[in-house]
């Protein structure tokens, strides 16, 4: 491809880069074969304050011998003036008279803030369900038990058959987890089915052990 042809479709991407990702998106092409002049286009300049003309840099990074024999480098950790957080990537591409690299830098800097921010909001303490038991000991034995009758069955409840639900309920029954208060209404919820379903259950459990 000869060089006018390059450096226009380098163009061309740099524009589309910039406009897909927005303002705090810099994309920057080099000639590398002119180091002390080094920028022959921009887009969003204000991203690393620079200016068509400007001299080689990459951004406080130690990679100068990577870049300058052409070597590409992803998603690199960049520095500039003012202390703005940028990510970088720099692809280069050769020919027999041309040697050009483009830069894509990436102000993450709000976003780092916000990351922040999201943290703090959506950081949680204990589940309401482990505050309950840890106050209530007899609690924490009965989600014990139910937890082990599910492990026992190897089913999440949403795909249990009545047989399957039957067995968790004898689990449950078998290590007196129906002799602690409010255990019914308490399995009744997390099963999804009804108090009445549950005696019926029993019921039928002990009507078959008394055969």
């Amino acid at each position: 491809m000869e060089k006018t042809m390059v450096l226009d479709f380098l163009k061309r991407m740099a524009d589309g880069i910039a406009t897909m990702f927005g303002k705090n998106c810099e994309v920057v092409i080099h000639d590398m074969k002119n180091f002390e002049s080094s920028i022959i286009y921009i887009k969003n300049k204000h991203v690393t304050q620079r200016e068509e003309g400007d001299p080689f840099n990459i951004l406080g990074t130690h990679e100068v011998d990577s870049l300058s024999d052409g070597r590409d480098i992803v998603n690199y950790q960049g520095k500039v003036k003012n202390n703005r957080l940028i990510k970088s990537s720099t692809f280069h591409i050769k020919g027999d008279t041309y040697h050009y690299a483009i830069g894509i830098n990436y102000d993450y800097t709000d976003l780092s803030y916000a990351q922040s921010i999201l943290t703090e909001l959506t950081k949680v303490g204990a589940s309401i369900d482990e505050v309950f038991n840890n106050a209530n000991q007899m609690e924490q034995t009965l989600e014990t038990l139910y937890q082990e009758a599910l492990e026992k069955i190897g089913k999440p409840i949403a795909l249990m058959k009545k047989e399957d639900r039957v067995q968790v309920i004898k689990y449950l029954d078998e290590n007196d987890a129906f002799s602690i208060h409010k255990s019914i209404p308490i399995i009744s919820k997390k099963m999804n089915i009804s108090r009445y379903t549950i005696y019926n259950y029993l019921k039928e459990i002990h009507g078959r052990e008394s055969e």
